[in-house]
């Protein structure tokens, strides 16, 4: 298994946690688009070139963002980012993937 983690604009979440959850991400035992989401302010300043959907050229920015972090298996994980990428609306996206262990792989 797998955790993926996305940074998106408030407004955009609930696009972007519907993709992954389309995509296969989120299936836990019977149950299926599972997430969980923490909010907080992602800051960046855009360099020269940048086409930033928030924010100015060269001036500070700040986003009110939500964390969506979802489980996915192996072979749905190139699906879940492939999604994340055709829903999310920075032009730099940021996805962090995790491999997860089991308790008994700690035995």
């Amino acid at each position: 298994m797998f955790k993926i983690v996305t940074f998106v604009p408030v407004k955009d979440a609930q696009k972007v946690r519907k993709a992954m959850g389309d995509a296969g991400a989120g299936v836990w035992g019977k149950y299926h688009h599972a997430s969980f989401s923490t909010r907080g302010i992602g800051r960046f300043i855009p360099a020269k070139g940048a086409h930033p959907a928030i924010g100015k050229v060269g001036e500070i920015t700040e986003v009110e963002e939500e964390r969506i972090e979802v489980i996915c298996q192996k072979e749905k994980v190139k699906a879940v980012v492939s999604a994340i990428k055709q829903n999310h609306p920075y032009e730099e996206i940021p996805i962090e993937i995790y491999e997860l262990v089991t308790e008994e792989e700690l035995i």
